[in-house]
């Protein structure tokens, strides 16, 4: 009989990824995710040193997930880049429950870094060369925006509000619209101003 092959740390990790992704972060532990592999817990933890250290790279692949889905959805140009980023997150809440709330329901009160979006600064970017905003204009605008289209995500993920994409996509341009106005009425009231 030949030897057991061993469990590497790149199949736990891509293991207890795919436990989360389908059943959510509270499904993961210590022995569902031996179960899974087919092994005892020993390899486990020989790969890691602790749950939390796995969590920890999992969440770092949910991440990297996360950014895949976006870039990918914006690259096929079916709405402006940057509303199809928004469009994008929310889909992401609805194909991926789990991961969502993995990523963006979580709590952080103990987490050492201040986390936000990582993406934040490459969005901001985006409004700040496709609609002559400035850095400060540009933050404030997505950080408005990225409310609104969190909550719907939200609602999406929690099948609290199932809306479809069409009326999905109608609420983000009117706030997007009301959000240009507001600025532009801002700039105005700037230039009259002695």
């Amino acid at each position: 009989m030949p030897p057991k092959a061993k469990t590497n740390k790149q199949q736990i990790l891509d293991t207890a990824f795919e436990i989360v992704k389908e059943s959510g972060v509270e499904a993961l532990n210590a022995r569902t995710l031996a179960r899974r592999i087919g092994c005892s817990t020993q390899p486990l933890f020989y790969n890691f040193s602790t749950m939390e250290e796995l969590l920890a790279c999992v969440v770092a692949k949910a991440n990297e997930f996360y950014h895949s889905y976006i870039w990918q959805a914006m690259s096929k140009a079916k709405y402006p880049p940057y509303k199809a980023s928004g469009m994008a997150y929310v889909q992401f809440a609805k194909d991926e429950r789990n991961l969502f709330n993995l990523l963006f329901m979580r709590d952080r009160t103990n987490e050492k870094e201040d986390v936000q979006n990582s993406n934040f600064e490459e969005i901001v970017s985006i409004l700040m060369t496709n609609y002559g905003l400035s850095h400060e204009e540009a933050q404030l605008f997505h950080l408005e925006m990225w409310a609104v289209v969190h909550g719907i995500a939200s609602m999406q993920a929690t099948a609290f509000l199932n809306l479809n994409t069409e009326m999905i996509s109608t609420c983000l341009t009117d706030v997007f619209e009301a959000l240009k106005l507001r600025l532009a009425q801002k700039r105005t009231e700037q230039k009259q101003q002695p």
